[in-house]
């Protein structure tokens, strides 16, 4: 399929005038020591608050639990639906005139470069993270003031995205300060290696439709590698969010401030337990997990009768002043050794792999690894590179190293097929398997009939979730 060029100029400058069916994401800017002014003054726009809103709310992304119960990081305990498969029929529009919005007007005002060069590279994170939900979606018309944008493919959102992260990183310059700036504290080299990781991320995501050495996918990752100031390589430099607590709450403290229906799924506890991994004091609060995919009359007396049941993270790591975590030098050491085993670097797999795994104990607070964990049969790495064995070992460790990141999660398991997951008991969905894909929404269709009508038939099965979006087909 021939990419469809975007005109990035027109992108990058367009103005969203009408109002997006979902509501924007609370401020943040006064409670992280920003400004108490409202950031959207629509004379004057706080760039500095409207940077601090987006980093502030961005967490969200990272620890959606929908697609937690999709993949299989959390078990729901007592109203069960999410986890039963029920229809997925949601709206996109709220990311758009919230967070995607304030970052678009950074970048329409155009009065600091360095934090122009920051909204596009977060303007790539949301652009994908509402494309793999949903699938194809609008960009190019997108944040424009076009009340009826068109909807473009996965593979030009996927596409687009990664040439605006590689032209993000080139355009920093060394004068521009950056306000707001409440992870990276307007440090452009942390910056650069974010985007850079991050568009190892999106090639590695492409591996089903771009296998080989040599190709788009590889490419990608290896100019990704190769850029300027690298990659993420150290945990000083993950990308992160410390909450300050008060009115501002790490989103787990959140969850569980008033209610208790949310817990780590006995699938989760027992790939830790299969491996004695060491993490598993962090990702849960003790060692029995809640029984996936059971309906509300076996589930609600299950945690009734076994009070004792794991919640989501140790107590201590969600406090409503936690830090949550976004991207991690983890991540990218493990991705890097799926790309040296695939054949798209010439990157020590070995290395990469053991660094990444000591990478996520240490960002947990867990004592190294030994000689004996990377030993055993589930975790260990053979030879030669390429070998099933292998693939299946380094994938599920990123998916280990990735949670609670639901949405990590379940695009590991989507791209990959590992873990393999058994559907839940009692789905509710007449097909009984798991949610591969968010169906539009029918005020989506409302608002926007045909070129929504238009994206629905462009999926090979339609808009139901059980079709797949482009890059896991």
């Amino acid at each position: 399929m021939k990419m469809k060029k975007i005109n990035f100029k027109g992108l990058l400058v367009g103005l969203l005038a009408v109002s997006m069916l979902a509501p924007s994401c609370k401020r943040y800017s006064s409670d992280f020591g920003d400004t108490n002014d409202n950031p959207n003054n629509i004379n004057e726009p706080l760039l500095g608050a409207l940077l601090t809103n987006v980093l502030a709310g961005i967490s969200g992304v990272a620890n959606y639990t929908r697609p937690g119960y999709y993949c299989q990081y959390f078990s729901e305990t007592q109203y069960s639906a999410t986890s039963l498969y029920s229809l997925p029929q949601l709206q996109y529009e709220g990311y758009y005139s919230g967070s995607m919005m304030d970052l678009q007007t950074i970048v329409n005002k155009g009065t600091n470069n360095n934090m122009t060069q920051v909204a596009k590279i977060l303007l790539a994170y949301y652009y994908t993270f509402v494309s793999d939900c949903w699938g194809d979606v609008p960009m190019s018309e997108a944040l424009q003031g076009n009340g009826y944008p068109v909807y473009d493919s996965q593979e030009d959102i996927y596409k687009n995205s990664l040439a605006m992260l590689a032209d993000a990183v080139a355009s920093f310059d060394a004068a521009s300060g950056i306000q707001g700036d409440i992870v990276y504290s307007g440090n452009v080299t942390k910056w650069r290696k974010f985007a850079n990781s991050l568009r190892v991320r999106l090639a590695l995501q492409l591996t089903k439709k771009y296998p080989s050495a040599g190709g788009y996918a590889a490419t990608q990752l290896q100019a990704a590698l190769n850029d300027i100031d690298g990659v993420i390589t150290d945990n000083a430099d993950n990308f992160k969010v410390a909450y300050p607590g008060g009115a501002y709450q790490h989103p787990w403290f959140a969850t569980y401030n008033g209610r208790s229906d949310i817990g780590e799924s006995d699938v989760m506890v027992g790939i830790m337990q299969a491996r004695t991994d060491g993490r598993q004091a962090m990702y849960g609060s003790s060692n029995l997990g809640v029984p996936y995919g059971w309906d509300r009359t076996s589930v609600d007396p299950w945690q009734q009768a076994n009070t004792g049941w794991a919640r989501v993270l140790q107590a201590s790591l969600r406090t409503e002043s936690s830090t949550a975590m976004i991207l991690s030098a983890s991540e990218v050491y493990l991705n890097r050794a799926e790309a040296a085993d695939r054949g798209w670097t010439g990157e020590d797999m070995n290395a990469m792999y053991k660094a990444g795994i000591n990478a996520s104990f240490a960002q947990w607070g867990v004592t190294a690894p030994s000689n004996a964990y990377f030993a055993q049969a589930n975790v260990a790495l053979g030879s030669p590179a390429g070998s099933a064995a292998n693939v299946q070992n380094i994938v599920m460790q990123q998916y280990i190293a990735a949670y609670p990141d639901g949405m990590r999660g379940w695009n590991i398991w989507r791209r990959t097929g590992y873990p393999v997951l058994v559907p839940a008991r009692d789905a509710t969905n007449s097909s009984g398997q798991i949610v591969r894909r968010f169906v539009y929404d029918a005020q989506t269709y409302g608002t926007n009939p045909d070129a929504t009508n238009a994206a629905a038939g462009a999926i090979p099965g339609g808009d139901t979730q059980d079709s797949k979006v482009w890059w896991d087909r």
